[in-house]
């Protein structure tokens, strides 16, 4: 029958999916364990703590935030399943380590995206993870002098200590890692779904015009909301292969690659954020205007730099011909 056979092949394409990301996170779970079974994870926390008080968390999300940038926001997630129930997080606090963590995670992958599109690392690394925690500083103190979503938060990736022993934490592992499957499972079909109803679509449409009102030209506006809905690997796949065939301007390379390492696969990061806890008025709509104001005056500011600086420090100008290396504005 048609409608189990495309069950069948949502659920293969979710265990593809899963399996992924088992493959990084049983060594990131195991990690954790044995930091917390020596007692190292309150020294981790107690080194973390003057960075993170600066964002309203407590210092062991420095822990959780660090998993992320170096894995993937799975990994970040596992931690954050693993230690932060004892914590009694508000959601606004975990809405703010949720936002950091879309900011700026997956670091060693998308930075080396980034790289062969010609953006400079010690631009792209400083650049996130500044941005992240100057959102997730703007978020405690709105959250904090508003006293919005100061209650208790409600964490759906909670994993079990396992006070019982190493099988019983085996066993809620487990548990936690089939749980990853089914809400991989829905996000894969709520995409899908979202392209069928032609929301997809509709979001590329309004994003266009957001686009061309950061200052980003419009030749780079389509694969750059590629890379905003369906997330950097897509995008910047996309923004590569039109840096070698020399359709944009390396000023417009630059600005769309900065732009999705703040805010890409808006959908599906940001549905995997809420089910972690964060709220939507953080996760999305703060996030993406946070995009817009620091995108604009990067425009701005960048613009006004000569080709030779902007090539000095932001843009590896000489890897494809002269004629697409800069463009008039």
């Amino acid at each position: 029958m048609p409608i189990l056979s495309t069950a069948w092949k949502q659920v293969r394409e979710a265990a593809g999916v899963s399996f992924v990301l088992f493959r990084i996170m049983v060594p990131v779970v195991i990690a954790v364990k044995v930091l917390g079974e020596l007692g190292l994870v309150r020294y981790i926390a107690a080194a973390f703590q003057p960075l993170m008080s600066l964002v309203g968390l407590p210092g062991e999300m420095g822990l959780v935030w660090a998993t992320a940038v170096i894995t993937n926001m799975y990994g970040g997630i596992v931690v954050f399943a693993s230690i932060a129930p004892p914590l009694h997080m508000t959601t606004a606090q975990i809405t703010v380590i949720a936002c950091m963590i879309l900011v700026a995670h997956s670091m060693p992958v998308e930075t080396t995206i980034a790289r062969k599109s010609g953006v400079r690392i010690r631009f792209m690394i400083p650049f996130r993870l500044l941005s992240a925690l100057l959102l997730g500083f703007l978020l405690h103190t709105a959250f904090s002098l508003g006293g919005f979503l100061q209650g208790r938060g409600r964490i759906m990736w909670e994993a079990s200590s396992g006070g019982g022993g190493l099988p019983d934490w085996a066993l809620s592992q487990l548990q936690n890692m089939a749980t990853i499957f089914l809400i991989v499972l829905v996000l894969i079909i709520l995409m899908k779904l979202l392209d069928r109803l032609g929301i997809t679509d509709l979001m590329n449409r309004m994003l266009g015009p957001v686009l061309t009102s950061m200052g980003i030209g419009r030749s780079a506006a389509t694969v750059t909301i590629f890379g905003m809905v369906l997330g950097i690997s897509y995008g910047g796949g996309l923004i590569i292969r039109d840096v070698r065939s020399g359709k944009l301007s390396d000023r417009d390379v630059f600005f769309s690659i900065s732009l999705m390492g703040l805010s890409h696969a808006i959908v599906e990061d940001t549905l995997l954020m809420m089910s972690l806890g964060g709220h939507i008025s953080g996760v999305l709509f703060a996030r993406v205007l946070f995009t817009w104001v620091v995108i604009w005056t990067l425009v701005k500011l960048v613009g006004r730099l000569s080709d030779e600086s902007f090539c000095r420090f932001f843009f590896r100008c000489g890897h494809r011909p002269a004629r697409h290396r800069s463009a008039v504005r």
